[in-house]
């Protein structure tokens, strides 16, 4: 099998159950009605601090200052680092494009040894669709994303459920998944180019596409009528590829993102 076949496989296998259900929905439901803005939605803004704990095999962990954004009117939406429009939303099916900022940084100056010679990697920007229906017992969500910033020229998909709590002034949302990193993606991110192993002697690395699980929860809790607290966990499981990296250190299995944040409400 090809390269390209098996990618056309892993991409079916994630996404054909949604494919048939939209496919279905014409037929099994009334006319779909988009729902009408809300003109009063609330704007919540602020700053996050998140803490990531790579598995590079650098010193330490990494800590940013990133923008908090929340907004949804039924027809334009903000979740933190991810912006989006609703080409669809009826309340039980979600179909959006949008923009986010994904992926890890790596700094060649928090390296250890001859890692030190290797070229810094960055986050990057990436746009795409994503499918959510809901359901009584949570959603179901299928997204696929380019990067349109030149970092990897990579794609990635997801598929995963999510889940909401709220109690009182409290509100959770825990999710789990699976995410296909392709091979551009995943050369840039863990591969070790020509270039650069004749520059540090580190062998060549390509780790091609793969599969990885990943599992998040976030929350949001409200102080007061003008001040809401955000807060979220993230772990992703690298696959046997990335793992393999030279760039991966030993016994570093994942990658684990903690964000705290403070949120103005408009």
């Amino acid at each position: 099998m090809t390269i390209l076949s098996r990618r056309r496989s892993i991409l079916t296998t994630l996404f054909s159950p949604i494919a048939l259900l939209a496919l279905t929905i014409p037929a099994t439901a009334a006319p779909i009605i988009n729902l009408p803005a809300v003109p009063d939605a609330e704007l919540r803004v602020g700053a996050n601090i998140r803490y990531e704990q790579t598995p590079y095999d650098t010193d330490g962990g990494q800590f940013k200052i990133l923008p908090g954004v929340f907004y949804d009117n039924n027809k334009v939406y903000a979740r933190g680092n991810t912006f989006g429009a609703y080409i669809l939303n009826d309340g039980t099916h979600q179909l959006d494009a949008f923009v986010q900022v994904v992926g890890s940084s790596f700094d060649p100056e928090d390296a250890n040894g001859a890692l030190a010679g290797l070229d810094e990697r960055k986050l990057t920007g990436m746009t795409g669709l994503s499918y959510l229906q809901r359901t009584p017992i949570g959603g179901l969500r299928a997204q696929i994303a380019t990067d349109i910033a030149g970092r990897s020229d990579g794609s990635i998909a997801r598929l995963s459920y999510l889940a909401k709590f709220s109690d009182d002034k409290l509100t959770v949302y825990p999710s789990v998944g699976v995410e296909w990193n392709d091979s551009k993606y995943n050369d840039y991110y863990f591969g070790i180019s020509e270039t650069e192993a004749a520059k540090t002697g580190l062998p060549s690395y390509s780790p091609g596409a793969s599969i990885n699980p990943y599992i998040s929860v976030s929350g949001m809790y409200d102080f007061n009528d003008q001040w809401a607290g955000f807060a979220s966990q993230s772990f992703d499981h690298l696959s046997s590829k990335q793992y393999n990296s030279p760039m991966v250190k030993t016994d570093s299995h994942f990658d684990s993102k903690t964000t705290l944040g403070l949120l103005y409400k408009f």
